[in-house]
């Protein structure tokens, strides 16, 4: 393994501004979302914003969904972290699209906790090393 996740950022443009701006629709979709990437919820909030938009979280074994809607833009921003190899984040970018109704979809993976490559041993400088004078000598 060369990493330990991914995170798939989701921006949906041209969404039904009604489907996003209610609470209970946004809460299914990002359920259907944790299942399409084979997820274990673990908790999930969702939170209405006077005038509009919703913003809910769903915490997951593997990591998290979020999610925040601006229905006046007809814009959603998503994002689905996961650790381990038999989620499938990109699933619940699909789903995501699809209950919105999204136009146009932009999706960016990005591999997270990506181990560093171990640098070569360095030679010391030898301007460094000084020859020490011993005690009593």
């Amino acid at each position: 393994m060369e990493h330990l996740g991914r995170h798939v950022i989701i921006e949906l443009w041209g969404c039904n501004d009604a489907a996003i701006n209610d609470s209970e629709l946004v809460k299914s979709a990002m359920l259907d979302a944790v299942r399409a990437a084979n997820a274990t919820l673990l908790n999930i909030y969702v939170h209405t914003f006077s005038p509009q938009g919703v913003t809910g979280v769903a915490v997951l074994s593997e990591s998290h969904l979020s999610i925040h809607t601006w229905p006046e833009h007809r814009y959603v921003a998503a994002d689905v972290f996961t650790c381990g190899e038999t989620t499938k984040p990109q699933a619940a970018a699909d789903v995501l699209a699809r209950r919105f109704g999204a136009e146009q979809t932009v999706v960016r993976e990005l591999e997270r906790g990506v181990f560093p490559t171990p640098e070569p041993p360095r030679e010391p400088n030898p301007k460094s090393i000084r020859p020490r004078k011993l005690a009593g000598v």
